[in-house]
């Protein structure tokens, strides 16, 4: 395939025409895994993972029989990608909260339109998608020559994350259970901690229009215009451990037939539209609001919860199991076009009722406390934002700088300015290029960013030395990002036989311990310091993730040609360290533009 025109233009009409990601051997990954860790590791250290790996390649190592099981597994004719188990065990076998841990979330653009009329652009905006999406119209999005996977827009519309007590599960249409797209016609509406079906279709199916929206919009506000009690927002258990809110999930269901109904309505809906009734003070606010919020005005379980402020400010909180940013940021992208579809004739204020969940003393009890445990899981995070007018990637292009390996060894210079140490950093590479594809996990820290690293804090090397050091350490940041693109990395493929072994290591008569997931190279390498991912789009100030760990610092970054946003969360325990970390990035990113440009 050489040229766009080539390739389909139906939404859906190349993913079987896509490359396979391709499956490393043992030992490409076994090899690449030494050289990412080695970096972050004492030489002893690296001795004892140097004599796990040799141990993991001999030829009787259970690793042979699960990687074989692998390629098998990759050869069956309905799989489409090595990574098809992997995805759903790695996100919906997690088994803590994914509400602030794990959903992500964009602030949008400002806009001059307040609440009502806002929601109404979005929720008109949204409708005309799922129209184009259900009628294969939304054009698969070619870079370079070519298509990327575009399945991620299945899960888009009326997709909700079940609750499990092992493992979730997914509501979503495209499915066995539920084939095709939804034929829901309301979304979810939450206000005051209040939630109500609105019917954003009307009963032969044509969307309502802007004006009928706004109708129903107000009448919601006017029904809810008093706060729901805490202990009866439902919303409140989406924030729990994901075996908890499954025995309260199954609670709910035994206790009442309505409350059945009313999940079913909240996990049929097209999407959840969140109201809030105050302002945010300012931007960063903006973000822990999208981030978090009221429990009790959220479903955390929903794929796509659209949130809308008093003053008009809006944004996106976003569940992960089946949705990356990349998917999301073309999403954004088209509700945020001003392009919005012809509207049809009225019908009449649209269709709402109240969501209303029947609930005993326990169940409240059970509510309150998970209202108060998210909310003080919340105020242990801290987070701040920083911003740079003056930096973007046009002034790193203009440095002859990739722009990404810029801010990622900015990145690396203040965290060892702020820890005194290079920590483990990961960063998401998209790899849509590929049937299935998601996302690669890239680990930054190699030997040239120490070698960079250091040579920055020595006070006697030149300006000369510097700049090479920097361009080294970057130009390996390229090419290790370049080979994750093309599904060249170890961690998920290790990571994969790892989980082979706990399903079926009994089975395959390979279930004898493998000593790699015990060495510090494998544990080192993966407890981040650092947690990074880039989400580019001009329709969007700011991006946002939980950290993932006691002392890991979350660097969610919008850099775009002319502005560099980042937003950063950690432990309120290790604040001071984000905040320090906040103002030595300042200072890096103008001494690395400074150096490059004495040139």
């Amino acid at each position: 395939m050489n040229s766009s025109q080539e390739w389909s233009s139906r939404t859906f009409g190349n993913e079987e025409r896509l490359p396979r990601v391709p499956l490393p051997t043992l030992e490409d990954s076994a090899r690449r895994f030494v050289e990412w860790c080695a970096p972050l590791l004492t030489s002893a250290e690296l001795s004892e993972t140097e004599a796990a790996v040799a141990a993991f390649l001999r030829q009787d190592s259970p690793a042979r029989k699960l990687h074989a099981a692998l390629e098998e597994y990759d050869a069956s004719p309905e799989v489409r990608s090595w990574l098809d188990t992997f995805w759903p065990a790695r996100y919906l076998g997690r088994r803590d909260r994914i509400a602030l841990n794990a959903n992500f979330f964009f602030l949008f653009k400002e806009s001059d339109l307040r609440q009502v009329d806002r929601a109404v652009e979005l929720i008109t905006a949204a409708v005309g998608f799922k129209q184009r999406l259900d009628a294969e119209q939304i054009p698969p999005i070619v870079q370079r020559g070519q298509a990327l996977s575009m399945e991620q827009n299945k899960f888009l519309f009326s997709t909700t994350r079940i609750p499990g007590a092992e493992q979730d599960t997914v509501r979503t249409p495209y499915s066995d259970e539920w084939p095709g797209p939804s034929q829901a016609r309301h979304i979810v509406v939450f206000f005051r901690g209040n939630a109500f079906r609105l019917d954003v279709f009307g009963p032969d199916g044509a969307p309502h229009t802007p004006d009928d929206l706004a109708a129903g919009l107000h009448s919601i506000i006017k029904s809810g215009a008093v706060r729901a009690d805490r202990e009866t927002s439902v919303g409140h258990l989406t924030t729990k451990a994901r075996a908890e809110w499954a025995a309260s999930r199954q609670a709910l269901i035994a206790l009442d037939p309505a409350n059945a109904e009313a999940l079913d309505t909240v996990e049929t809906a097209l999407f959840c539209l969140c109201l809030e009734d105050f302002a945010p003070a300012d931007t960063q606010e903006a973000c822990d609001q999208l981030l978090h919020g009221d429990s009790g005005n959220r479903w955390f379980d929903k794929a796509v919860s659209l949130i809308v402020f008093e003053d008009g400010t809006a944004g996106i909180n976003v569940e992960h199991c089946g949705l990356d940013g990349t998917t999301i940021l073309s999403f954004v992208d088209a509700l945020l076009a001003g392009d919005p579809p012809e509207p049809g004739e009225s019908q009449g204020l649209p269709a709402s009722e109240p969501v209303e969940f029947v609930l005993d003393e326990t169940l409240r009890a059970d509510v309150l406390a998970a209202a108060d445990a998210f909310s003080a899981y919340a105020e242990a995070n801290a987070t701040t934002t920083v911003s740079f007018e003056d930096f973007g990637a046009n002034r790193a292009k203009q440095l002859g700088m990739s722009p990404d390996a810029f801010v990622q060894m900015a990145y690396q210079l203040a965290h060892k300015r702020t820890k005194g140490l290079t920590g483990a950093t990961y960063e998401s590479i998209a790899t849509r290029q590929y049937q299935n594809g998601r996302t690669e996990a890239m680990r930054v820290v190699t030997a040239e960013i120490l070698r960079f690293v250091d040579v920055m804090e020595d006070p006697s090397t030149s300006a000369a030395e510097r700049r090479a050091a920097f361009r080294a350490a970057a130009d390996k940041h390229v090419a290790r990002a370049k080979e994750c693109q093309a599904g060249q990395a170890p961690e998920q493929h290790l990571w994969e036989l790892q989980l082979i072994q706990k399903r079926r290591g009994a089975e395959l008569a390979a279930d004898e311990p493998l000593a790699l997931y015990g060495t510090p190279g494998w544990l080192v390498m993966r407890d981040d310091y650092l947690s990074t991912s880039s989400a580019p789009s001009v329709n969007i100030r700011y991006f946002g993730f939980g950290s993932t760990s006691s002392r890991c610092i979350g660097v969610a970054y919008v850099l775009l040609p002319d502005r560099f946003n980042l937003y950063l969360s950690t432990p309120r325990p290790v604040a001071d360290e984000m905040f320090r970390f906040a103002d030595k990035l300042r200072e890096a990113v103008r001494e690395l533009d400074e150096l490059l440009a004495s040139e």
